[in-house]
């Protein structure tokens, strides 16, 4: 069975506190709606200062979700009729954090406190970033970002232990340990080598940000070189972001702007050494459709595309709402009961 991805990034160029509040809610009941459905990971990440809203706060909307699937009866408007039992097990995929913008002391304390709330379910995908406006609005010197990376995931791994240990010249401890043992689960991300041996020599799992299999076996080479062991969470070949509809061809011509915005922003914070899977290169809605890197299919056709992972995009790029709910239903109620079979 391919791999189930709900994804939220909670853009929305035209919104107001007001409906982005609304947005931030609906997400928060899809998530649970998911869960109950055996979905396997809300997929969530991190950019700041972005007009459109781009979510800046992953772990905050981590803990809404893991508030919302923890077991037992869900009572949202997800569930339009009654309580469904939920299983819990969701986890949120964070992919990924901005790593040198963090505090590297805070940051163990709040994956830890996440760690424990959700019993294991947080995925944190450590990135570096590719945006320089960042960097230069959180007062962060993008020359050091490689060595502020190290320090981040060196000082992570050192806190979780529980343990008083030497941070910057003085003692600290960061409490409390975390849920999973030996630490939560923390990947290396990257589409670059540095990245890959960064992994490697930290013993931690490797998250390239596009199918480059070149790049997961020199991480494998740098692995057998520090002497740890490691693995790859890559995207397949193949790993276009989904929308569900009954008619494909009214929703390009109604909501093909929602898809062609987010792809036009995230486009334009690409250099051209960054590869990412989910990159478009498409300037109109009719270059996006036949591109494929978005795409809108039925249910019938959602189940025939024989892909490794299906990640549905259900509020892409200010996507109304009930739209979303629409793809999240047809993805739910006509697509994960036969995927077994």
């Amino acid at each position: 069975m391919p791999f189930t991805v709900v994804r939220f990034n909670l853009v929305d160029p035209h919104a107001t506190p007001v409906s982005l509040a609304a947005r931030y809610r609906a997400a928060v009941e899809m998530a649970a709606h998911a869960d109950a459905h055996g979905v396997d990971t809300v997929q969530t990440e991190e950019h700041h200062g972005v007009a459109n809203n781009w979510l800046p706060s992953p772990f905050a909307f981590a803990g809404a979700v893991f508030g919302a699937t923890m077991g037992g009866v869900a009572r949202s408007a997800s569930l339009r009729g009654g309580g469904r039992e939920t299983g819990g097990r969701i986890a949120v995929t964070v992919s990924a954090i901005i790593g040198p913008l963090h505090d590297p002391l805070r940051l163990a304390e709040d994956i830890a406190v996440l760690d424990l709330l959700s019993g294991g379910r947080l995925v944190t995908v450590a990135g570096i970033g590719y945006r320089p406006e960042e960097y230069e609005e959180r007062g962060v010197d993008w020359g050091r970002r490689g060595k502020l990376q190290d320090l981040l995931l060196e000082t992570l791994l050192t806190a979780w232990t529980g343990e008083p240990f030497t941070y910057q010249g003085r003692t600290v401890r960061v409490t409390p340990r975390p849920y999973t043992q030996p630490h939560p689960m923390l990947l290396v991300g990257g589409s670059s080598r540095a990245a890959a041996r960064r992994a490697a020599r930290l013993g931690l799992p490797f998250f390239p940000s596009a199918h480059l299999p070149e790049l997961e076996a020199y991480y494998r080479e740098r692995c057998a070189e520090y002497g740890t062991e490691g693995w790859t969470m890559m995207p397949a070949e193949e790993t276009p972001l989904l929308h569900l509809s009954e008619d494909p061809d009214r929703t390009w011509a109604e909501y093909g702007e929602h898809f062609l915005h987010e792809a036009r922003t995230y486009a334009s914070w690409q250099s051209k050494d960054i590869r990412s899977a989910v990159r478009s290169a498409a300037t109109t809605v009719a270059e996006l459709r036949a591109e494929g890197v978005y795409r809108v299919v039925t249910p019938q056709e959602c189940l025939v595309l024989g892909l490794e992972s299906l990640v549905l995009h259900p509020l892409c790029g200010g996507m109304p709402v009930e739209e979303g709910w629409r793809s999240l239903r047809l993805f739910c109620d006509g697509v994960l009961p036969r995927l077994g079979a």
